[in-house]
């Protein structure tokens, strides 16, 4: 019979892999080590996360100097409010808090009813009390209620990854715009952004959802690499019922770039990409021209990186690329390049 991994082994064994990690490059058969044993437990990722948080913000204070206080730089934290914004594998920010200066990688769980926000730019893991952790995207809300019989996380506004524990005492229930998502064991990303459905995409393990209150259907599992939009409760019934779809690895791949920092697109307009950079971003990238907005774009880019994308943007398409302000501006004249 399996024995359940303590949290203690768990953490204990994340901080030697973020020893190695620091040390250098690690060898294929160590990164097949390090992949097999991420794998073998979701908790091991969140854990591996705060290790690196907790490395990170040490080396911060030794550069800074023996005299260095966080105290003097840090402003007063809002309550409620303390989780991980930054860490090793994803050192990116928005340009919205570029110039901002690492004050605190404090982990704790939090507070039940609490509502944890990130600003655009800003990425949060929120860890919990059984070794589940949530990764919220830019511009995300989320509001955590830790009752009796179950613990529950409603997604406001945004985009978040569930890393959810093994051995739960207590089921995590997720809640979109009325409908409940249950799991006992499972990493999966969940997207509600204005204009566009639900979006639901599992990594690893199986997901409940439950059906709206018009539909015959009382659950729909979607499990291990596979997708699903999600229709609201409060709709009409559709014209087909729900179904969850199979992805490739690729696509899972791609849908979770966010968490490295990255945009990916696979023959997504112009236009589309450069509102998905808006999510990220101050600075805009407007298209003049209606063609040059409608071409299709593949690739993996910095989420932080505008401008390099419309730098790669105006050469391939032949483009002209200007900067006004916090504005980017791609257009099909044929001119000298200005910026």
């Amino acid at each position: 019979m399996p024995t359940f991994e303590s949290s203690r082994n768990i953490d204990e064994a994340a901080s030697d892999w973020t020893a190695r990690l620091d040390r250098g490059q690690l060898t294929p058969g160590e990164q097949a080590e390090l992949e097999a044993w991420l794998h073998g437990d979701p908790r091991r990722r969140g854990a591996l996360l705060r290790a690196q948080a907790i490395a990170l913000k040490s080396e911060s204070a030794q550069a800074l100097g023996s005299r260095f206080d966080p105290a003097d730089f840090a402003p007063p934290a809002p309550a409620n409010k303390r989780g991980i914004s930054r860490r090793r594998t994803l050192i990116w920010t928005g340009s919205a808090v570029a110039s901002a200066t690492l004050i605190a990688l404090g982990v704790g769980m939090p507070a039940a009813g609490t509502t944890i926000s990130t600003g655009r730019g800003e990425l949060r893991l929120v860890p919990l009390k059984d070794g589940s952790t949530v990764m919220l995207n830019t511009d995300t809300s989320i509001r955590i209620r830790d009752g009796a019989d179950e613990r529950r996380v409603t997604l406001l506004q945004g985009e978040a990854f569930f890393s959810v524990a093994r051995g739960r005492m207590k089921p995590l229930v997720v809640e979109v715009d009325g409908r409940r998502l249950t799991t006992g064991q499972a990493t999966f990303n969940l997207r509600k952004l204005p204009g566009a459905p639900v979006n639901l995409l599992v990594h690893e393990g199986e997901v409940r959802l439950a059906a709206p209150s018009w539909s015959d259907q009382h659950v729909v599992a979607v499990k291990s690499d596979m997708k699903m939009d999600l229709a609201e409760s409060r709709l009409f019934r559709p014209s087909q019922p729900e179904r969850p779809s199979a992805v490739s690895s690729d696509t899972v791949t791609r849908g979770l770039a966010w968490l490295e920092g990255k945009i990916a697109f696979e023959g997504e307009t112009l236009q589309t990409a450069a509102d998905s950079f808006a999510r990220y971003n101050d600075t805009r990238i407007q298209i003049r021209d209606a063609s040059l907005a409608r071409e299709p774009v593949t690739g993996l880019f910095a989420a932080n990186d505008p401008a390099g994308f419309s730098r790669a943007v105006a050469a391939i398409f032949d483009a002209r690329m200007d900067r006004q302000g916090d504005t980017i501006i791609l257009s099909r004249e044929r001119h000298s390049n200005k910026f």
